[in-house]
Parts: C-alpha cells; sequence; structure tokens
C-alpha cells in the first residue's frame, strides 16, 4: 500500500497573525495551492490580473467566526468541550473523585471477592508463608501497578484529558503520521485542541523516532496492530467481567440457602446478567446518581470488615509489608507458586479503567479517589482476610463472605451484588466507547449508536454489540460455572491491555516528552518485566479456560484490521481515480449535462480533488443540479472539535461551476446525530457566509495590490512569511475592511451567486451518494483476494449503510454503483 506513494496535501499553508485592528486575519500562501485551487484567471477578478505576480502570491484574509456545527446533537450538549476547567475548585475536583468511585473503581472493588480463593486453589495453605506471601504480592501488586504506574505516570499521558488506547494513538498520530489513512491536512494542524508541537531539533533521538515511524510502513502497521490488540482485549473484558463480578457476588448464597448449589448459581447469574444487559438500552443516566454512593458504601464496608478481621484474628499479618515474605513464598512452593500468580494479578483488575475513563473526569479526581479512598480501603480488605484465614485456613473458597461478621452478612450481600453489576456496567460502557472510537478512526465496521443522553455526549448504547457480549456473558457462565476456571481467563485480557499501555506510553515519552533516556528506559524494563511475569503465569492456564480472551481479542482483532485494510484500499483507489481539473474545464460549466436548479449534496471520502463518482452521476444522469457540494465526513486525532472549527469550505471549480467542497471535521469522542432539514439549513447558511467571505478576501486583496505594488518584487518565498502590512498602521487596515464591506453590497458577481443558491434552494436538495463494492484486482495474491473479496465485503454488506449513518431521508436519495479495484 505504501509504495504506490499516495499524499494528500493540505489545500493552503495558514499562519495566524494578530495585531491588524481588532479583528483576527490569518494569511494564505498562494504558493502551495493544491490540486483543487484554479489558475488565477478563474477568480474573477479582471481588472488586476495576478500572473504578473509569478507563481508566488500573498492575500490577506479575514478570519471571522464560523457557522455552529451541522451536527444538532452537539448543539444541544451544554459544554461539551469544557471537562476539564483549568481553574477547577478543590471542591469540585472533590465532588469528580467521589464520582469516579461509581465508574472507574467498581471493577478493582470487586475483586476482594475472588482473589484469595483463586490463588489457594492452586497453592493450598499449609503455613502462615503462604498466606503471608500470597498477601505481601497482593500488596506490592496493587502498589506498583495502579498506584505508581497509573497515578504518576499513565495518567499524564492523556489526549486532551481523554484516555485509553485510541486515545493514546491519536496523540501520537498527531505528532507523527502513522495513520494509514491519506488524508491529514495541514489545516487540522490549526484546530486548537490539536496543539501540535514538533519534537526540537536538539534531540536527535525523537526526530529519528519520528522519521522512523512516518518513513516505516512495517512499523505504522505494527503500532496498529498494537492498538487494536489492546482494544480487543478491552472489549474481551466487556464479556469476562460481568461474568466473574455477578457470580462471585451470587456464590455467597452456597451454604447460606439450602439446596443452593452450583446449577443454582449459574441460572441466578444468568438471570441477573439476561436484566442487566436489556436495561442497557434506557442509559445510565437516571441511575447515575446511585453509582458513586453505593460503591462508596462498597469501600466503606470493605475497610470497615478487614480492619475488624485485623484486630480480632491477627494483627500481625502486616508482615506482609516486608517483601522477605515473597521470596520465602516462591522458595517453598516453586512452580505452584509461580502458578499462583495468575490469582494474584486479578487484585488490579479494572485498573486500566482508571487511564480508560479519564475524558469523564479530571487527573487529580482520578488520583485523590484512589490514593484517599480505594488504595487504603482494598489495603484493609486483603489484609483482613488474610488474617481470617491466619485462624481459619479451611475457608479459602468463600473467603470473602465467610469473614464477614454473621450479623452483616445479608447487608453485604445485597451491597457486594450491587457493586458487581455496577463494575460490569463500567466494562460494558467502556466496550461501548472503544467500539465508537475504532468506527471513529476506521477500524471497525458502522454499527447502529444510540445516545442515550442529550447531556453528556460519552453515554452510548450499541445495540449489536450489547446483545452480542450478553450472549458471550451467559456462554461463558453456562459453560465455566466457577468463578476460578473464568478467573484464568480474566487474568491474561487484563495483562494483555496493561502490556500494550505500558509499550504505547513509552513510545510517548521518548516521541513527545522527550523524556530523560534513563528514565524512559526504566519505564518498561519495570513495570514491562512485572506484566511479563505475570503474562508467563496467567499464559500456563491457556487449556484451563486462558484460551477464551485469546479467541475473542483474535476475533475482534481480524474484524478491526480487516474494515481497516479494506477501508485504505477503497481510498487509496479513489484518490487515483480523481477527475482531472483539466477535464472539468473542458466539460465546461454545464459539466457536459444540463443543470437543472436544485442542491446535490454528493457524499464522498476525499478531502482534496473531485471524487470519480462524480463522473458516474454524469453517465447516469440526463441533468445535473444547479449547485453541487461534495460533503466529506472526517475524522481528525483529537478527542473533539469546537463547532466554530467544525467545517471547512472551499470553492472547487470556476465561479460560474458552481461546485464546492464542505469537510466536516469531528473528534473520535464527537456526537453526530443529524436533523437532514437543519443540517440542509446549516450547510446553506454557512455557503452563504462562505460566498460573502470569499467576495470579502478578493476585494481586501484587491485593496492590498492597489495599496502596495511592491509585492510583485517579493523573489524569496520565505518572505511570504512576514505579514505584507506588518508597517501599516490599525487606522489604515480598518478603513480599508469598512470600505470593502460597504463595497459587497453594491457586488453584481455575488448578488448573482446568491440568487442563483437561493434559487436552487428552492428546488430542494438531493443527496448524491455512490454504492460501491470493493474487488480485489485478477492478479493480486491468494490471502489478498480471500480478505477484501469475502471478510470485508461481508463486513461491507452487514454493517450500517452510508444513507442510515448519515440520517440522509430515503426519499431524497440518488445512488449510483461503483467498483473498486484494489
Amino acid at each position: 500500500m505504501e509504495d504506490q506513494g499516495i499524499v494528500e496535501s493540505s489545500a493552503r499553508s495558514l499562519k495566524s497573525i494578530s495585531g491588524v485592528g481588532n479583528e483576527s486575519f490569518r494569511w494564505v500562501d498562494g504558493s502551495e495551492v493544491d490540486s483543487e485551487s484554479l489558475p488565477p484567471s478563474f477568480d474573477g477578478d479582471e481588472e488586476h490580473p495576478r500572473e504578473e505576480f509569478g507563481s508566488f502570491r500573498r492575500r490577506l484574509v479575514k478570519k471571522p467566526k464560523r457557522v455552529d456545527s451541522f451536527d444538532v446533537e452537539a448543539m444541544e450538549i451544554t459544554a461539551s468541550h469544557s471537562h476539564h476547567p483549568k481553574d477547577a475548585s478543590i471542591w469540585s475536583t472533590l465532588a469528580l473523585a467521589f464520582q469516579t468511585l461509581g465508574v472507574v473503581y467498581g471493577d478493582m472493588g470487586t475483586s476482594p471477592l475472588y482473589v484469595f480463593s483463586d490463588v489457594f486453589s492452586k497453592v493450598p495453605i499449609t503455613s502462615e508463608e503462604d498466606v503471608l506471601g500470597t498477601l505481601s504480592l497482593v500488596l506490592y501488586t496493587i502498589a506498583l501497578i495502579p498506584l505508581t504506574k497509573y497515578v504518576f505516570v499513565v495518567l499524564k499521558a492523556n489526549d486532551n484529558g481523554e484516555g485509553g488506547t485510541f486515545a493514546l494513538y491519536s496523540l501520537i498520530s498527531r505528532y507523527a503520521k502513522v495513520n494509514l489513512l491519506p488524508n491529514r491536512q495541514q489545516a487540522d494542524e490549526l484546530i486548537s485542541s490539536f496543539k501540535l508541537k514538533l519534537p526540537t531539533p536538539e534531540l536527535e533521538r525523537a526526530l529519528s523516532i519520528k522519521d522512523n515511524l512516518e518513513h516505516n510502513p512495517v512499523m505504522k502497521k505494527l503500532l496498529l496492530l498494537l492498538v487494536l490488540m489492546g482494544t480487543s482485549m478491552i472489549i474481551g473484558d466487556g464479556i469476562l467481567t460481568p461474568a466473574i463480578s455477578v457470580m462471585s457476588a451470587v456464590s455467597g448464597l452456597k451454604g447460606r440457602i439450602r439446596g443452593f448449589e452450583t446449577d443454582a448459581l449459574v441460572i441466578t447469574s444468568i438471570v441477573i446478567l439476561v436484566a442487566l444487559f436489556t436495561i442497557q438500552k434506557f442509559g445510565t443516566t437516571k441511575v447515575g446518581f446511585l453509582f458513586a454512593p453505593a460503591l462508596a458504601l462498597w469501600f466503606f464496608s470493605l475497610g470497615s470488615i478487614g480492619l475488624y478481621n485485623l484486630i480480632t484474628c491477627d494483627v500481625s499479618v502486616v508482615r506482609a509489608i516486608n517483601p522477605i515474605y515473597i521470596y520465602l513464598f516462591f522458595k517453598k512452593n516453586g512452580v505452584m507458586g509461580w502458578s499462583a500468580l495468575g490469582g494474584c494479578v486479578l487484585c488490579i483488575t479494572g485498573a486500566e479503567a482508571m487511564f480508560a475513563d479519564l475524558g469523564h473526569f479530571s487527573v487529580p479526581a482520578i488520583q485523590i479517589a484512589f490514593t484517599g479512598v480505594v488504595f487504603p480501603c482494598l489495603l484493609l480488605a486483603y489484609m483482613g482476610q488474610a488474617a481470617y484465614l491466619m485462624e481459619h485456613p479451611g475457608s479459602v473458597e468463600t473467603i470473602f463472605y465467610d469473614s464477614v461478621p454473621e450479623s452483616l452478612f445479608w447487608p453485604v450481600f445485597v451491597i457486594a451484588t450491587i457493586a458487581a453489576v455496577i463494575a460490569s456496567q463500567a466494562m460494558i460502557s467502556a466496550s461501548f466507547s472503544c467500539v465508537k472510537q475504532a468506527m471513529a478512526l476506521g477500524c471497525f465496521p458502522r454499527l447502529k449508536i444510540i445516545h442515550t443522553s442529550k447531556k453528556r455526549m460519552g453515554q452510548i448504547y450499541i445495540p449489536v454489540i450489547n446483545y452480542f457480549l450478553m450472549v458471550m456473558c451467559i456462554i461463558v457462565v453456562a459453560v465455566f460455572r466457577s468463578t476460578t476456571e473464568i478467573a484464568n481467563a480474566y487474568g491474561i485480557a487484563e495483562v494483555g491491555v496493561m502490556m500494550v499501555s505500558t509499550t504505547l506510553v513509552t513510545l510517548v515519552m521518548l516521541l513527545i516528552w522527550q523524556s530523560n533516556l534513563f528514565l524512559a528506559i526504566c519505564f518498561p524494563l519495570v513495570f514491562g518485566l512485572i506484566e511479563l511475569i505475570y503474562l508467563s503465569a496467567v499464559l500456563s492456564k491457556i487449556k484451563e479456560g486462558g484460551w477464551l480472551p485469546l479467541a475473542f481479542a483474535s476475533f475482534f482483532l481480524c474484524v478491526m484490521y480487516t474494515w481497516n485494510y479494506g477501508s485504505v484500499l477503497k481510498y487509496q483507489s479513489e484518490v487515483r481515480k480523481m477527475i482531472s481539473m483539466d477535464l472539468m474545464l473542458d466539460l465546461g460549466s454545464t459539466l457536459g449535462s444540463v443543470r437543472v436548479p436544485g442542491i446535490g449534496l454528493l457524499y464522498n471520502e476525499l478531502v482534496q480533488g473531485i471524487p470519480s463518482v462524480l463522473g458516474q452521476f454524469l453517465l447516469e444522469l440526463p441533468a445535473i443540479h444547479s449547485v453541487i457540494v461534495f460533503v466529506t465526513i472526517k475524522y481528525v486525532p483529537v478527542p473533539s472539535v469546537l463547532q466554530e472549527e467544525r467545517f471547512l469550505f472551499r470553492r472547487v471549480c470556476p465561479k460560474d461551476y458552481h461546485i464546492f467542497r464542505c469537510i466536516a471535521r469531528y473528534g473520535y469522542k464527537d456526537v453526530r446525530k443529524e436533523d437532514h432539514r437543519a443540517f440542509e439549513q446549516l450547510l446553506v447558511e454557512s455557503l452563504e457566509k462562505f460566498l460573502r467571505r470569499e467576495a470579502m478576501d478578493l476585494a481586501l486583496e484587491s485593496t492590498v495590490i492597489r495599496n502596495r505594488p511592491f509585492v510583485s518584487r517579493i523573489k524569496n518565498p520565505r518572505d511570504l512569511e512576514v505579514p505584507l502590512l506588518q508597517d501599516h498602521r490599525e487606522e489604515e487596515a480598518s478603513g480599508s475592511h469598512m470600505s470593502v464591506a460597504r463595497s459587497l453590497d453594491e457586488d453584481p458577481a455575488l448578488e448573482y451567486e446568491l440568487s442563483a443558491l437561493r434559487e436552487a434552494i428552492e428546488s430542494g436538495f438531493t443527496y448524491l451518494m455512490g454504492d460501491g463494492t470493493v474487488r480485489a484486482k485478477k492478479s493480486s495474491f491468494f490471502l489478498k483476494k480471500l480478505v477484501i473479496n469475502y471478510f470485508y465485503a461481508f463486513l461491507r454488506r452487514n454493517c450500517r449503510g452510508g444513507a442510515a449513518t448519515m440520517r440522509v431521508p430515503h426519499m431524497n436519495i440518488i445512488r449510483v454503483g461503483m467498483t473498486y479495484m484494489v
């Protein structure tokens, strides 16, 4: 794919300047005009031809406010881009920290239900060294991975407040062009949330890494595969977390209710899981306020019960703080102790949620909640269970509920069940978010997304994924029938995601943070080594259930990579088949057909150039609309794009062609839920403003040329980086703008074009869409034919159609068939 050398350059290089009047302006360097730009003779300014100025020309362009987003849903979301105020008060941060208990820490908080029971199912308790060694392992695992790695390092590697695997990939994509889809424009770097800061030339290491990533196709693909693998394992967690959490909570009824054995446990767990997935379509807004108090009560119960057992049973277990007991544990148990590490790693399940759910909160809030509540409560809980086991080593299988005082069993059971459901809810929501981000970055087939809240754009519901997770959860519970068996599968997914994060954060440290080389090496050396040891332990359980997350991850990895691979090939095929500007000029303003009143919105994926699907419409239709707008929905590697920065308008052909391009830019967290009538109205308003702004630009340029004829003497292209009017006084600039604004009201060319646009509006809108199929060339190798002609074709046939995704009215659609040979 890479050898085709397809690179789409940006349309113009913009440099913001200030200091001219009270308005903001920007420079447009005419030397960098792309294939869509026209020769000077087509700009409609016959009085002042620009050929005399050579191949370089400058224009002073007024930068007005752009029209609001076409996205109606985004307008309904209040303060959607203000998740992280710069000067958050202490009380608001504490309030956010309290809320994180219900969303971020549910999975980690329910780990005491099953950690010790799983560890001691592999290593029987024969001496106090077994208990103290296991407790020491758990304590240091929590202190090193969630506390040291995530709280103090990984949380800082966020993408404008967003976390997760795809957020890291997005962050890296902005500093190095590693995206396989070649649709990046220089104008994207002007988005305020882009915040591009290239590595300094002094650091050859960062520049070398950037160069290797950008020019090595293998590195690009490996990086993408790594990200997709991490995302696949997070979705796998969405299957295993509900299963193990609910079963562990319900298992407390065994021995408390006569006749409640394994069959009853499985049936009860399945009923709760079905109810949990069924209510997903209602969203979490109404019950969201219950999450944090319930989990706060759960953590309070964990800490209180742990402290009670620590005092009443054996307070000497605090000796486990001494890491020598870890050595004694492995010395005594050998290979069996190494196998037990697969149970120890379950104490940090959900640690990745601290980073993945960062977008809903803030770094200080997550740090305060973990260090002030979660960490001490978990330490007390595990110490209390260890103290109880010192006196009652036979209570291993149901250690948590046996350690609860008799009078508090039922209240704790209810709270534990609620906590398990909340923990499951968090991972299900995380799976939805991961799939949405993957779709936005072109790595997942289009699916129906339902937005369950008008206030929070992160609350979504994906029916297909929801019911897939539900069926898989039911199968896992029905087949494994034991939390111990599920735990063997659970550990692989958790450790796999952590290793992916370690690799990506290391790359961020080297490329973006430009950290000290010693620190950048120590991070993967320490944490990567720990995670590799845990991974080696959990991989030993592949035959006992560890194959399950690998199967899930492999399935989703194949789906995502196949979709991305086919999409990139399709895009490259469209770039190769673009209609040339010479052909358009030969056709004339009628396009070789009949132009009838109306506006045709032609949806395509190109960010520049004339899509080949227009040629198909010209061949198939007896007439074409008087106004044509190429609409491109483009996702940029940022979490969100401000409404006033979302749209780029551009004229494609000479004025009398009435052909425009509109690029709608979205971040991977942005919501798209459009009503076509509002869309049409906003598009027209935006187009009218664009026409007026274009006329003002040309008039202002003419004024500049008349007043400063020495521009033609510019020889060095670098001179264009200096503002042309840098010596002008503000009064002169303001006077020019006022005179230009007055002249616009008398511009006949502008009035003619606006009247033509209004006539087209009265005739209505038509949506022109290509119904494309992708086929591999006959000369392609067998594996490519298999992937494109069967797997990718199957995904395209069964994914959500373009008309449904873009909410296009079916009565106004004209489709034309296209075949892309790749």
